[in-house]
């Protein structure tokens, strides 16, 4: 089934991946009414606020960890890893809006709910 066009001439599938720009545009689509009531639109701008959250946690997480004595050493490659995977994450789901497995559980139950 083809995506619907809204009043602007954006579609579903352009506002779902408009949605991982920023939190900004994920936020701006769970307020303004013609995509607020679409279930597609409202589970890709939750699941990219989740993605940004998860983000932030892991990089507090990992910048604690780095601070330790003698921890610090082998946690930065560790750092670089998880930010390089989470960039490489971002970028897929900008470009091909899908689920991710745990945080596209939280975004459903919000969006649905």
């Amino acid at each position: 089934m083809p995506d619907e066009t809204s009043q602007n001439g954006l579609s579903d599938s352009a506002a779902s991946g408009l949605a991982y720009i920023t939190i900004i545009p994920a936020i701006i689509f769970l307020v303004v009414p013609p995509y607020n009531q679409k279930p597609l639109i409202r589970f890709h701008a939750w699941q990219s606020i989740f993605l940004c959250i998860a983000w932030i946690v892991c990089a507090i997480a990992l910048t604690i960890l780095r601070m330790m004595p003698f921890i610090g050493w082998f946690t930065w490659p560790l750092h670089l890893v998880v930010d390089l995977g989470l960039f490489i994450l971002w970028i897929i789901v900008l470009i091909k809006a899908f689920k991710i497995p745990v945080i596209g559980d939280f975004a459903e139950k919000q969006a649905n709910g």
